[in-house]
C-alpha cells in the first residue's frame, strides 16, 4: 500500500539518503513531513511528488544558467 506511513530511516533508505539529512529536511520544511509526537512521520505518495517536484525545479534551473554557478 502506497499510503502507508513511512518513519525517518523508511525515507532515507528510500532516497538513499542519511537519516541526518531526512531529519534536518523535515526540520527546515523542505520535504513533505508530519510530526507526530515527538516522530516525524511521512506519506510515500507524498514523498514521490515532492521528489518529482525537485526534479522540475533542478532543471528549470538547468535551462535558466541558475546551475552553472555564473
Amino acid at each position: 500500500m502506497n499510503d502507508r506511513w513511512m518513519t525517518v530511516k523508511d525515507v532515507a533508505e528510500y532516497l538513499q539518503l542519511s537519516t541526518d539529512q531526512i531529519y534536518r529536511l523535515a526540520q527546515q520544511g523542505k520535504i513533505p513531513a508530519s510530526k507526530v509526537g515527538a516522530r516525524w512521520r511521512f506519506k510515500r505518495q507524498k514523498i514521490d511528488k515532492w521528489v518529482e517536484n525537485q526534479s522540475v525545479a533542478h532543471r528549470a534551473q538547468l535551462l535558466l544558467g541558475e546551475g552553472r554557478g555564473v
